[in-house]
């Protein structure tokens, strides 16, 4: 039972580590040639509605309330969640930035190239 609990707060942790995007955006350079793009306005515009359609999903409150198998599946919402918070910013950095992709941005494939 500790084991299964340490998991979960574990996966909150994890699920955590994402910022929102339109959080990101605002540490982009609006210096960049990128910057004005029509690409970078749109991923912009986006990341500012993402926060709305992200709340739509399950709570790990209401998971609680379905037993131990809604806990698992909030969880993992949660984590899938943190997975496109930064698959989103990392194609935003893409069209916005002439600099490259910072180290917490950068896939598993990225890393492999190296």
């Amino acid at each position: 039972m500790k084991a299964k609990l340490l998991a979960a707060v574990t996966m909150l942790a994890v699920a955590g580590c994402a910022s929102q995007p339109a959080d990101y955006a605002t540490t982009l350079s609006a210096k960049d040639p990128k910057w004005r793009s029509a690409d970078c306005t749109k991923a912009r515009v986006e990341a500012a509605n993402y926060a709305a359609q992200e709340k739509e999903t399950l709570s790990v409150s209401a998971g609680l309330l379905l037993g131990p198998y809604g806990l698992g599946i909030a969880m993992a919402g949660k984590e899938h969640r943190a997975k496109m918070r930064k698959q989103f910013a990392r194609n935003m950095h893409l069209k916005c930035s002439s600099k490259p992709l910072p180290a917490s941005l950068a896939s598993s494939a990225d890393t492999a190239k190296r």
